[in-house]
């Protein structure tokens, strides 16, 4: 048998280190530590003895570690190697829960118990090369009150990614903020980030998006021509809104960040008149750290829904939010939010909204949540993600019940 050189002997402990810390991952053991680093906190399998196990000679299997590591190390080579990797994946939001609707103090249709799936997520992504990627995503829903499943696609780009600091996304694709906020609010199968609630906003839109990090990292932007409407409705129009964000992270865990938006939202066809271009800023200041995560948004927009209309809009509002850990698999978290959906037409239309829960995690990517939550809306009506809420007095919206989230 040939004997082993230093690199050889170095290379494959370095590999069954990254292969134990693989299966019981811990933090970084020094600056050369590449293995899971920083996964979990506290000492991994390798701190905790796993290579001398391994290597003992009472094991029986000491004499197959080589052979073991070098199988790993060329696996993990010709992977690298392959010019085109696909990967699948998915994520769910489900509820189980009793809805008590009032409008003026009088039940609704939308009161009673059911079963939604808010949304259920298929993507699939495609690694070209080091530079190019394409990414399509299906969107399925069937909420109860809607009686009707339904099904779009809400991602489909070819990507190509230039430096750290430049990226290219042509086609369907995340939105500057939406997405942004969503993870680090965290609980957005239970409720939808503030301007998305307010139906302000969609997630995804079709267009040209460059995205991309400068300042070592701890800076980044989002710039999108967009065709204005939304994923779900793609079409033409005479002209593309912007989108945009920046965002700073002056410390570890806190992130600032702020938003604006401007265009005909792609209601200016060829024969229609348009009255005013829709508007819409906003900022947000986030702090997240392992124990908890809270986070404020302010918005302001002008004419949002007056595009096609000669009278003018405003509308403001804020979100404060929170989530705290109290076990690695236990948490409490509660949200409220307060908004004037129509300041100038409708001055004294107001939306308030709140939840408050708590939240499980029996298996890695399983989340479920006990939750109530309730969206008000006083002085008129007005449409939310929960409803078109309201009354000449005011309206209700109380849901209690589970709310859970799957990944794979």
């Amino acid at each position: 048998m040939a004997s082993r050189t230093f690199d050889q002997e170095t290379d494959r402990t370095a590999t069954l280190e990254a292969f134990a810390d693989t299966i019981i991952p811990g933090e970084k053991r020094g600056p050369d530590d590449h293995a899971i680093a920083g996964a979990a906190p506290g000492g991994g399998a390798v701190a905790a003895g796993a290579l001398e196990l391994l290597t003992w000679d009472a094991t029986g299997i000491d004499g197959w570690l080589p052979g073991l590591s070098d199988t790993l190390n060329d696996h993990a080579a010709a992977y690298a190697a392959d010019p085109g990797q696909t990967t699948v994946g998915g994520k769910g939001f489900f509820d189980l829960t009793s809805i008590d609707e009032t409008s003026n103090g009088t039940k609704t249709d939308a009161s009673g118990y059911g079963i939604d799936v808010k949304r259920f997520y298929i993507a699939v992504d495609h690694q070209f090369d080091e530079k190019w990627a394409a990414n399509i995503t299906t969107d399925f829903n069937y909420v109860s009150n809607d009686s009707e499943t339904q099904l779009f696609v809400k991602k489909a780009y070819f990507e190509g990614k230039f430096s750290d600091a430049f990226k290219l996304r042509f086609g369907s694709a995340d939105v500057p903020l939406v997405p942004f906020v969503e993870g680090l609010y965290g609980n957005r199968y239970i409720e939808n980030v503030l301007v998305e609630r307010l139906s302000l906003e969609a997630s995804a839109d079709w267009g040209v998006h460059t995205l991309g990090a400068f300042a070592g990292g701890k800076a980044h932007y989002a710039v999108a021509a967009i065709t204005g409407n939304g994923y779900k409705n793609p079409g033409r129009s005479q002209s593309l809104d912007l989108d945009s964000r920046l965002d700073f992270e002056p410390i570890d865990g806190l992130t600032l960040a702020v938003f604006y938006r401007t265009g005909k939202r792609g209601q200016d066809k060829e024969s229609v008149t348009t009255f005013h271009t829709a508007e819409r800023s906003e900022l947000m200041a986030a702090y997240v750290k392992p124990k908890f995560r809270v986070g404020a948004e302010y918005f302001q927009a002008d004419n949002w829904n007056q595009v096609l209309s000669p009278l003018s809009d405003t509308a403001d509002g804020y979100s404060v939010w929170g989530t705290f850990n109290l076990k690695e698999n236990l948490s409490v978290f509660a949200r409220y939010d307060d908004a004037k959906p129509s300041k100038d037409l409708q001055p004294n239309l107001q939306n308030t909204y709140f939840n408050i829960g708590v939240a499980l995690k029996p298996i890695s990517k399983v989340d479920i949540a006990f939750v109530y939550k309730q969206d008000k809306v006083d002085n008129g009506f007005y449409r939310t993600t929960n409803g078109n809420i309201g009354g000449t007095t005011s309206g209700t919206h109380d849901e209690i019940g589970v709310w859970a989230q799957v990944q794979f």
